[in-house]
């Protein structure tokens, strides 16, 4: 009965947001501050699903990054969702757009879609990406393991990410979360605790398109390290919770 309820309830949720948030994004002219707002207003929903969701953020970053977070399940909807920055966008695949009220919102709030079955067009998106960083002054926000992981760790990463913070000359900012496979039962009342940590910056003035795999090898080594770190900091506070 409590998943029924809890199904109902995020759901209206979620499409009162997507609405909500596609009228504020228009409104704003698709400003790209528009994303993190509804971005953190999806990532409220981790209430109603029972978690204790802890964030930790560095607002002391206030000029272009690359943000690059670990993709798991569809709970990131609702729990690192909630690490989107200010004056960011984010790129998803074309397909996003067909998504039920969901699509509508993160075209309006002026995210940038790829078409990842087409390698010119990923590269093209890439190169349009680079021009907006530079132009506007606002940083870009991707998954580059490129799919979700669904409980098979850290996947290995696609290069995307890396070139374009390499050819926009701007840091990454790694965005860690905690595990989520097999953690929700919208049928139990408390799905403890998630935490979701954004790291120190990592220049990319050294690295070229020759090098990019090893900039790429270097902050998944970084997000796995911190990935396993944060599933025995979880595991800790659990058992600490419990006892």
């Amino acid at each position: 009965m409590l998943k029924i309820f809890r199904i109902f309830l995020v759901a209206t949720a979620a499409i009162l947001i997507s609405i909500v948030g596609t009228l504020y994004a228009l409104v704003r002219l698709r400003h790209p501050s528009s994303v993190g707002v509804v971005a953190r207003w999806f990532g409220s929903l981790h209430k109603l699903m029972g978690i204790k969701l802890i964030t930790r953020k560095k607002p002391e970053i206030n000029y272009p990054v690359v943000y690059i977070g670990n993709h798991q399940n569809n709970y990131d909807m609702a729990t690192i969702s909630s690490m989107v920055a200010e004056n960011t966008v984010s790129i998803g695949k074309k397909s996003l757009i067909w998504i039920p009220f969901f699509g509508l919102v993160y075209w309006a709030t002026g995210n940038i879609f790829i078409h990842r079955e087409k390698r010119s067009s990923a590269i093209e998106t890439m190169n349009k990406a680079g021009q907006i960083v530079k132009e506007r002054q606002v940083s870009v926000w991707m998954f580059p393991e490129g799919t979700r992981s669904r409980g098979r760790g850290l996947l290995p990463f696609k290069t995307g990410a890396f070139h374009l913070a390499i050819s926009a000359g701007v840091p990454i900012v790694p965005v860690v979360c905690s595990n989520l496979h097999n953690k929700i039962d919208l049928n139990r009342r408390d799905n403890g605790i998630v935490i979701c940590e954004m790291l120190e910056p990592i220049d990319t003035s050294s690295y070229s398109r020759e090098n990019v795999k090893e900039l790429m090898e270097k902050c998944h080594q970084i997000m796995l390290t911190k990935f396993e770190e944060l599933n025995q900091e979880v595991e800790q506070l659990e058992k600490a919770k419990n006892a």
